[in-house]
């Protein structure tokens, strides 16, 4: 059976929610039919010329990618500009082009993982965990022969959801207590006498973005004119084991290595463009502990000092800033191609993507692009 393209960016969206990207990013479906049939999938870094090429003489139905191509706001995406040209020539060829960029950073399977683990750091841990998904928690009051009923509502609405398990909720018993006033219409007792009732208190957890409906199913099977119940915002908990994401990641390799050794190793580990793999520090220094962030990782120079790390692995750093981390003579650097770095994700969502599609009992190819989007051709 073939998948359509709406199961393959459900999965894609569901490993690397759209919600986890930057503000500034843009991620997601650019082109195609949700409803199309997907037989071919052709994975890779950059939206580049020459990887629509590749993917039009694959005849691949999707063409997934790390980086945006339309990053920037555009007016038009008129064949006479490169991204233009770029979007017809995939429609042309009835290929869709979906995005995941920095929503596929953070998390496990991610691009930040797949390069720890391209390098040989054994269970890599996140460097500056992302919080996990804010929640609040009902706590209300009811009578005890509505408490049941009350409960499946709020579980229905997503309350109660912890981990793997559904319907979890905590239930105290009490009294409770009041006074209708002229106007109401008291469910239980009479206006102007105190009422006192036999009430359970519910509490349950739910993620923030289920707030209101959750207050509208418990409204809609509480027997008071005026239920009572807090609301009460939890505090950020960064998420831990299979769940855990954020920035970089850090851990031991194997076995103790030099720095000269474990550049030659980080060399092998990844493709090899013009860019080579640029080192700082002293060759002969004992190398066991590695921190890595992919992409353009100089923003995180002053965390990584605090770390126990004895190298310091990412792209894009600037002379001044490496300089001056080096003075501290706290982990050395190896500085990689950019491309290179996240292409390393390829290989790991290629046998994501397999695994997922033939347990829905899907044939599609998956290939990842051989074709080098670096933009550096070569050193003189």
């Amino acid at each position: 059976m073939t998948a359509a393209l709406r199961d393959i960016t459900a999965l894609m969206d569901r490993w690397y929610p759209p919600t986890l990207a930057s503000g500034w990013d843009a991620v997601g479906l650019v082109c195609g039919d949700p409803e199309a049939p997907v037989r071919r999938i052709l994975l890779a870094v950059d939206p580049a010329p020459e990887v629509v090429d590749e993917a039009l003489a694959y005849d691949a139905d999707l063409l997934v990618v790390h980086h945006p191509l339309l990053l920037k706001a555009v007016h038009s995406v008129a064949a006479t500009t490169p991204k233009g040209r770029t979007l017809h020539r995939l429609l042309g060829g009835g290929c869709g082009l979906f995005t995941a960029h920095t929503n596929a950073d953070a998390p496990a399977l991610g691009v930040n993982d797949s390069l720890a683990r391209a390098l040989g750091i054994v269970d890599p841990e996140v460097i500056v965990p992302d919080p996990a998904d804010p929640l609040d928690k009902l706590v209300t009051f009811v009578p005890h022969e509505n408490a049941e009923e009350l409960r499946a509502a709020i579980a229905s609405a997503g309350a109660g959801r912890i981990g793997d398990y559904d319907s979890c909720s905590f239930t105290a018993e009490g009294e409770g207590r009041f006074r209708p006033l002229d106007g109401a219409t008291p469910a239980i007792g009479r206006v102007g006498e105190v009422e006192v009732v036999a009430e359970s208190r519910v509490e349950a957890v739910f993620p923030r973005g289920r707030r209101r409906p959750v207050l509208e199913a418990l409204r809609s099977v509480h027997p008071y004119e005026e239920p009572a119940f807090d609301i009460l915002e939890l505090a950020d908990i960064p998420a831990t084991g299979g769940d855990a994401r954020g920035t970089g990641r850090i851990g031991r390799l194997t076995a103790p290595t030099t720095l000269r050794e474990f550049a030659a190793q980080v060399a092998e580990a990844i493709p090899k463009p013009a860019h080579g793999v640029r080192v700082g520090g002293d060759p002969d220094r004992t190398v066991e502990t590695v921190a890595v962030t992919s992409g353009a990782g100089d923003f995180l120079l002053e965390t990584v000092l605090g770390t126990d790390a004895d190298v310091y692995v990412t792209s894009d750093l600037r002379h001044h800033r490496a300089g001056e981390f080096l003075e501290h003579d706290g982990p050395a650097l190896v500085d990689i191609a950019h491309w290179a770095a996240e292409w390393t994700w390829l290989p790991v969502l290629e046998r994501t993507l397999r695994e997922a599609v033939a347990a829905r009992g899907d044939t599609v190819d998956i290939r990842v692009s051989t074709t080098c989007t670096d933009p550096w051709t070569f050193r003189a």
